[in-house]
């Protein structure tokens, strides 16, 4: 008979997750595998329903490739509700809802009230933590966790300081991170932190050689991928991640630190068709 799965002493018994889209699910899988409780929470009892379906599915496809995680041991311990105030027993509470500024704030002092205890962090990829703790009772005990896509798999966590930021919270994030079998890097609040700075940059210049006719999507990805051994070219990723996350990205990154950042017409022109990527089946590549 298969043991359940118990968390290791640094986690957290308990982690609440605002948005259960694709990165919410993917955070909510990786604290399942590691033997937390996840509450995910979603706007309405459908969009929870569609949350657990997400993470359930997760699990399957991991088992299926030969994880030590039962998917029945993992769902028994996740709940997904539409009602906020069940996150009240979390000890740590991530908001993973979609890249704009005032939702996330909403959200993460809506998530305050309704987990006071809690250590509160974003996962957002762009935006100012110091920002997003403005509207926050308790700032020092809030920062960035940017996780990766696909969460379960990917073996980076990004923890961004906001300037109230405690440091002994730096130091449990690092530990958080280790017992998700995950590498941790700590980069000061700014735009774009250090890996969608440098992510979006390669990318940017990828799409204007695209434009250009410099070469084609798939030669410009291998010269990455062969050249410098990424293990994904630049605008392959850009599909992976979604167009129009990129450009939500760029267009920040533009605002708050020059033109160099201002996205490609070839950008702008996919992302108003509606070929945002592989989660619509056309972005850079058919998918």
């Amino acid at each position: 008979m298969t043991q359940p799965v118990t968390p290791p002493p640094s986690l957290p018994r308990t982690v609440g997750v605002f948005g259960g889209g694709r990165m919410g699910a993917g955070i909510a899988h990786a604290f399942l595998a590691s033997g937390s409780r996840v509450i995910v929470v979603e706007d309405g009892p459908e969009a929870a329903g569609q949350a657990r379906t997400r993470v359930a599915d997760g699990l399957a496809k991991a088992r299926a490739k030969g994880g030590a995680v039962p998917p029945e041991d993992a769902l028994s311990r996740l709940r997904t509700t539409a009602d906020p105030a069940d996150l009240a027993p979390c000890e740590l509470v991530i908001e993973a809802v979609p890249e704009d500024a005032a939702l996330k704030a909403r959200v993460l002092a809506l998530a305050e009230r309704r987990a006071p205890d809690a250590v509160l962090a974003s996962n957002t990829s762009s935006l100012s933590i110091g920002a997003l703790a403005a509207g926050l009772a308790a700032p020092e005990r809030f920062l960035g966790l940017h996780f990766f896509n696909p969460v379960p798999v990917s073996e980076l966590i990004e923890i961004v300081t906001g300037p109230r930021t405690d440091s002994e919270l730096v130091a449990r994030a690092r530990d958080w991170a280790a017992a998700l079998g995950k590498t941790p890097i700590t980069v000061s609040d700014s735009p774009g932190f250090a890996s969608s700075r440098l992510g979006v940059c390669l990318a940017l210049e990828a799409m204007r050689m695209l434009e250009e006719g410099v070469a084609s999507a798939a030669d410009i990805d291998t010269a990455m991928t062969l050249g410098y051994r990424h293990p994904m070219g630049p605008l392959r990723t850009t599909d992976v991640v979604g167009l129009d996350v990129r450009l939500a990205i760029a267009e920040h990154l533009a605002r708050e630190l020059g033109h160099r950042f201002e996205p490609p017409r070839i950008l702008r022109d996919l992302v108003a068709a509606g070929h945002l990527g592989r989660k619509t089946g056309q972005g850079f590549y058919p998918w």
